[in-house]
């Protein structure tokens, strides 16, 4: 979620909190404006980089993939795809990827109550939001499984929430398994082009 202000490189941008913000100020947003909504707070969102969203894409492909060969009934959402994590007005994401196992928390809205399965990329600019106030909110709401993917340093952190297990890291070459679907395997490395971005 990072992307071009000038000469500086921007991304996730919490506004100043003069007030308490709800879904009428997301709904609000001006044509082509993105913003995540967490305990009233807004953060505003810029265009995302292009190792972002090849990122997106091929994990997208990799996780729909598999559930399909399994018949499974699970479904995956990229980006922008609104997940409305609380029974509340004042909450609202858009994670990167969406993985979601029951069917009756999907509207035309979007997800009601935590996804199954949550993946973020990460930036140099979004670390506190992904590694920090994403990571405790994920948990609290009931999220199974968290990805956090760092194209930078090349390594992924994987949250087990459903188990307690502690957290695993590993780098883009090698195999990560998936908590929620033990046959899936993923190796991030070999789903990226060989020529840097």
């Amino acid at each position: 979620m990072t992307g071009w202000h000038g000469e500086k490189e921007v991304s996730i941008i919490a506004v100043p909190q003069a007030k308490t913000y709800t879904l009428k100020d997301i709904y609000a947003l001006e044509g082509g404006q993105r913003a995540e909504l967490i305990d009233g707070q807004l953060y505003m969102m810029s265009p995302p980089r292009t190792i972002h969203q090849r990122l997106i894409l091929k994990l997208c492909q990799a996780i729909a993939n598999y559930i399909d060969q399994k018949g499974g009934n699970c479904e995956v959402f990229p980006a922008p795809f609104a997940v409305f994590l609380n029974e509340d007005d004042k909450n609202y994401v858009e994670p990167d990827i969406s993985v979601i196992c029951k069917a009756e928390k999907i509207d035309g809205r979007g997800c009601h109550g935590a996804p199954d399965w949550v993946i973020e990329i990460v930036s140099p600019f979004t670390q506190q939001m992904d590694y920090g106030i994403k990571l405790f909110k994920y948990q609290t709401a009931g999220v199974r499984e968290y990805w956090i993917v760092n194209p930078t340093t090349r390594i992924v952190n994987v949250f087990d929430f459903e188990n307690g297990k502690d957290t695993k890291q590993y780098a883009f070459p090698d195999t990560i398994p998936s908590c929620i679907y033990p046959g899936l395997r993923i190796a991030i490395g070999d789903l990226l082009p060989k020529t840097p971005d």
